[in-house]
């Protein structure tokens, strides 16, 4: 979208789930602004065999398979009874399903919208991120469950089960791009209101493991982090880590909110999804599509590049994707400035790992939140920077402390990056604005 659009897309309203316990906004922050690692031990409640795994691997010299990742603590838990729906069913619902289904649900108390009163048929929008990860019996298998599991284990559902349950009445899509499925449901969420196919929207994605299998083909590739810790960007580099989370947001036109009276939290001035086409294997980052996309996007916009000074990377922390990506952005971000300033560049996966669907989102919510407080949040390990691009020759750097982050007239810009392995790449510029800082719930 352009910025200089007469009613722009705003997001007023946002809701979180992220390892290590944290299910509020005001606890996703602090675990940010603190610079903590939320990463912990394989789950122990999902029946996995971990012992034969780890055997198998390295019976097989898989590399590694770490006992190691961001899961959510409450991925099992759910209150089928509050949503409507019967026990058999809600254990036959993909984890992703009820973690979206009640997420959702708080980014709407969160936007100051009962739920409850949102009536059947609503001309309103669900957009999310998921991809299969491979919960509960193969199809085939029948048992207790059988009946329930054409709908329990689609993925159209994730919206679906939101659209039907709130009475939502506009658009209810999946979008499954891999890691960029989050900021994807975002554009076209936005897209959808500009065209009048939808009054408002809900955009977001969720990530939730049901099976070990991700960590099988990162380690066969060696792309697992040997030590257990995602360090993006870092000369110290081993790999990715997988991780869990959800993330929604509201999206609206200005007119609407500022009538309704909803907070802003901050406005989509552009997004843009782009591919890697042709070339290399299909998920081999491509930093020269990254670059077209992260033009298009500032063009899009309609804003000087030079106006974004928080940068929140895609930065799996692998020694492929990494310096690919940190080219791209130099060449568009990293040009010098007049005024000296550094554009200071992060991911959230050193604090929680590579949530995958829900990637973009995660990052797109803390942006916001770095915004709305004034300070730019820390990324683990940025104190020691990649050798393989040349920091010198552009004004990028690393966010290697909480930083205040001075207002340019008004606002702060920040660039938002989601890259799938999919070859699907998405980008997005938001705009916030500099008020006192609040309290989130």
């Amino acid at each position: 979208m352009s910025g200089r659009e007469h009613d722009p897309i705003v997001v007023t309203g946002m809701a979180v789930e992220a390892p290590g316990g944290v299910d509020t906004l005001a606890g996703y922050w602090a675990a940010l602004s603190e610079s903590r690692d939320l990463l912990g031990p394989f789950p122990r409640d999902r029946g996995w065999p971990l012992e034969r795994m780890f055997a198998l691997a390295e019976t097989e010299g898989w590399g590694v398979v770490r006992d190691s990742g961001g899961f959510l603590d409450g991925a099992a838990d759910f209150d089928a009874q509050f949503f409507g729906i019967t026990p058999r069913e809600a254990v036959a619902m993909d984890p992703q399903q009820r973690v979206a289904l009640r997420v959702a649900w708080r980014a709407l108390e969160n936007a100051g919208i009962n739920p409850a009163d949102l009536g059947d048929g609503d001309d309103i929008g669900c957009y999310m991120g998921a991809s299969f990860t491979e919960y509960g019996p193969r199809g085939a298998e029948v048992n207790e469950f059988t009946g329930y599991r054409a709908v329990g284990a689609a993925l159209g559902a994730v919206p679906g089960r939101i659209s039907n349950c709130l009475g939502l009445g506009g658009p209810s899509v999946l979008v499954d791009v891999a890691c960029a499925s989050s900021l994807a449901a975002v554009h076209l969420a936005a897209s959808a209101i500009r065209n009048g196919e939808c009054e408002w929207a809900l955009a977001g994605a969720t990530c939730v493991l049901g099976s070990p299998a991700g960590f099988f083909e990162f380690s066969k590739n060696n792309a697992l982090a040997a030590d257990g810790q995602c360090k993006p960007y870092s000369e110290h580099a081993l790999g990715t880590v997988w991780g869990e989370g959800a993330g929604v947001v509201v999206l609206e036109r200005e007119s609407r909110a500022e009538t309704l009276g909803h907070r802003i939290y901050g406005t989509l001035l552009g997004s843009r999804i782009n591919h890697n086409g042709k070339g290399a294997p299909i998920a081999v980052p491509s930093a020269r599509a990254q670059e077209k996309l992260i033009r298009a996007t500032v063009a899009a916009a309609g804003i000087d590049p030079e106006l974004v000074d928080l940068i929140e990377g895609h930065g799996t922390g692998t020694a492929v994707g990494d310096p690919l990506e940190l080219t791209a952005l130099q060449n568009v971000y990293g040009v010098p400035r007049a005024d000296g300033s550094s554009p200071l560049l992060g991911s959230v996966k050193s604090n929680l790992g590579h949530a995958q669907a829900a990637a973009g989102m995660l990052g797109l919510i803390k942006a916001l939140l770095c915004g709305m407080h004034g300070q730019i949040a820390p990324t683990r390990y940025a104190d020691t920077p990649t050798t393989r691009i040349d920091w010198d020759a552009g004004s990028l750097r690393l966010a290697d402390k909480l930083s205040d982050w001075t207002p340019r007239a008004g606002l702060r810009y920040a660039a938002v990056s989601s890259f799938g392995v999919s070859g699907t790449n998405a980008h997005a510029l938001l705009a916030m604005p500099a008020l006192e800082e609040e309290t989130y719930a």
